[in-house]
């Protein structure tokens, strides 16, 4: 039986306040990573083991986030994907690929490279979560 999303939320709920001490309250589906929850680039790497720590509840089945599934890597660099700042549109149909768990319909229509960070919300996390649980 699927676990609800209900529970998953509260899972990642309690995932991100251990991870970067802040407030339940604070860890609402709409909150930002980095901006809301002051998360740093360090802090995605805790993330991500304490995801797998707490949706492995069957050790063996154990619940895995492969390097780079979650939280894209190395996107930025490519000159195909970013110019002048700006995600190119070759640059967004691979963010779209990569992250079909996060909601681009604000960040497309300004697709600055600053304003990416929007794309990693607690929601975004239960979306990936909800996404893996279903395909195992």
């Amino acid at each position: 039986m699927p676990m609800p999303r209900e529970e998953i939320y509260k899972k990642v709920q309690a995932v991100l306040v251990d991870a970067l001490g802040v407030d339940e309250e604070d860890v609402v589906p709409t909150a930002t990573l980095r901006d809301d929850l002051g998360a740093e680039s360090i802090d995605f790497l805790d993330i991500v083991f304490r995801l797998e720590k707490a949706f492995t509840t069957d050790p063996a089945r154990k619940f895995t986030i492969p390097k780079g599934e979650l939280f894209p890597e190395n996107l930025l660099s490519d000159a195909r994907y970013v110019r002048d700042g700006r995600v190119t549109p070759e640059g967004l149909a691979e963010l779209k690929n990569r992250m079909p768990h996060s909601d681009f319909s604000l960040f497309e229509k300004a697709p600055d490279i600053n304003k990416m960070q929007s794309l990693f919300t607690v929601d975004a996390i239960v979306n990936y979560v909800e996404m893996k649980l279903a395909a195992a």
